[in-house]
C-alpha cells in the first residue's frame, strides 16, 4: 500500500521529471523556441543540429565553421572500420551503431572531460562519425568499398551518398533532410530520458548516447518506423486495407505508427512529413501504399481516435526512396544524437542524480531460517 504522500504513475505518465530549455510540445513542437514546421521549411538539418547543440540558429559564418569541424571529424579509427567489415552480415544495424559509439569512446580525446565545451566537441564528433558507422557497416554487408565523405553536399545528402554511391537529387536530399530535422529532438522521450539518467550519475557522454541507442531500438520507440511497411504490405493494398485494419482492431493487434503518449490530437511532425512521403511515392510509382495508408488513417481515427505519429510517414518515405528497412532506426540515431547530447549537457549544468522510488508489491517481512530448517 502507498502512503498518502506517494504518487504512482505507471510509465511516469504525466510526471514532470525535470526542466528543459531545449524543446517543448506545448502549443506545438518547438526547438529552442522555433516551431518545427518552420525549421523544416526554412532551414537545413545542419542548421538545426547547430541550434540544438549551441542554443541558437547559426549565422553564415558560424554554420561554415560548424561544417568545417564536422568535416574534419568525418573519419573512423581503423580498428572500428575493420570491425565493421568483420561483423556478421546479419548483425542488426542498431546493434552495430550502438557498438560503434561505444568503441568511439576509446578514441575520443575528451572522453573523461564532462565540462560543457568538451561535451560539445564530443557531440560534434559523434554527429560526424555516426553516419560513417552506418554507411561503412551497410556497404560491408554488400561487399562494396567505403566511400570518402563529401561534406560539401550537406549532412543529409552526404549520408545518402555514402550509402548509395551517388549524390541524391534535390527532392530526395530535401525530403531526407526534413525527416532528420523532425527526428532530431522530442523533449523527455524514453531514449532522451535514458541519456539524462545515465549522465546524472556523472557518467560520460558516450555512455549516455550508447544507452540512449539501446532505448531507441525498441519497437515501441524508434523501431516503430521499421514496422510501417510491414503493416502496409500485410494490408494487401487499397482494395483490402479497410477490411484488414478492421480485422486487426477486432483481434486487438497493435498498429505501429499510430498513437502517442503525449500527442492526443495528432503529431505535427507526421503532418509535415506526410507531404514528402506522398511526393516520394508518386516519383517511385508506389502511390498505392499512400492510398492504403489514407484508408488505414481514417479507420484508426474513426474507430480508435488514434492519429499517425512521425514513424507512419517516415517509414513510407524511406521505402519510396529505396532505402532498406534495417537502416530506418539508425537514421533516427544519426539525427537524434543532437537532441540527446543537448540534454546531456543541460542535465550536467544543473545536475541532480535521477533516482525515483518504486512501489513495493512483494511479501511482508519474513525471517531467515537456517538452511537445515527450510522446506
Amino acid at each position: 500500500m502507498s502512503t498518502p504522500s506517494e504518487i504512482f504513475s505507471p510509465g511516469l505518465e504525466g510526471v514532470i521529471a525535470g526542466e528543459t530549455a531545449i524543446s517543448t510540445i506545448t502549443g506545438g513542437l518547438r526547438y529552442r523556441g522555433y516551431p518545427v514546421p518552420e525549421l523544416a521549411e526554412k532551414s537545413t538539418f545542419d542548421e538545426v543540429a547547430f541550434l540544438l547543440l549551441h542554443g541558437e540558429l547559426p549565422t553564415h559564418g558560424q554554420l561554415a565553421d560548424f561544417n568545417k569541424r564536422l568535416a574534419s571529424a568525418q573519419k573512423l579509427p581503423g580498428v572500428l572500420s575493420d570491425l565493421l567489415k568483420a561483423l556478421p552480415k546479419n548483425a542488426v544495424p542498431m546493434d552495430v551503431v550502438r557498438t560503434g559509439v561505444s568503441i568511439l569512446a576509446h578514441y575520443d580525446p575528451d572522453l573523461g572531460d564532462n565540462r560543457k565545451a568538451a561535451n560539445l566537441r564530443k557531440a560534434e564528433r559523434l554527429l560526424a562519425q555516426i553516419p560513417l558507422v552506418i554507411a561503412e557497416a551497410y556497404r560491408a554487408t554488400k561487399e562494396l568499398p567505403v566511400l570518402t565523405p563529401r561534406p560539401e553536399l550537406g549532412f543529409a545528402a552526404n549520408m545518402l551518398y555514402m550509402l548509395n554511391g551517388t549524390p541524391p537529387d534535390a527532392f530526395d536530399a530535401k525530403a531526407f533532410d526534413v525527416s532528420l530535422i523532425l527526428y532530431a529532438e522530442h523533449e523527455f522521450n524514453a531514449s532522451t530520458f535514458t541519456a539524462r539518467v545515465v549522465c546524472s550519475t556523472e557518467s560520460d557522454l558516450h555512455s549516455s548516447i550508447t544507452a540512449a541507442i539501446g532505448a531507441l531500438k525498441g519497437p515501441l520507440h524508434g523501431g516503430a518506423n521499421e514496422k510501417v511497411m510491414d503493416l502496409l504490405l500485410a494490408s494487401g493494398g487499397p482494395d483490402k486495407a479497410e477490411a484488414w485494419i478492421r480485422n486487426a482492431l477486432v483481434k486487438k493487434q497493435k498498429v505501429m505508427g499510430f498513437g502517442h503518449r503525449v500527442y492526443k490530437a495528432g503529431d505535427v511532425r507526421a503532418r509535415v512529413l506526410k507531404q514528402y512521403a506522398k511526393q516520394a511515392a508518386q516519383r517511385a510509382g508506389t502511390s498505392q501504399w499512400e492510398t492504403a495508408a489514407e484508408i488505414i488513417e481514417k479507420v484508426m481515427e474513426t474507430e480508435k481516435n488514434l492519429f499517425p505519429n512521425l514513424d507512419w510517414p517516415a517509414g513510407r518515405l524511406y521505402h519510396a526512396m529505396g532505402l532498406e528497412v534495417p537502416l530506418y532506426t539508425p537514421f533516427f540515431v544519426a539525427s537524434r544524437v543532437t537532441g540527446w547530447a543537448a540534454h546531456v549537457i543541460e542535465q550536467l549544468e544543473h545536475n541532480r542524480i535521477i533516482r525515483p522510488r518504486s512501489r513495493y508489491t512483494g511479501p511482508d517481512e519474513k525471517h531467515v531460517k537456517p538452511i537445515a530448517e527450510r522446506g
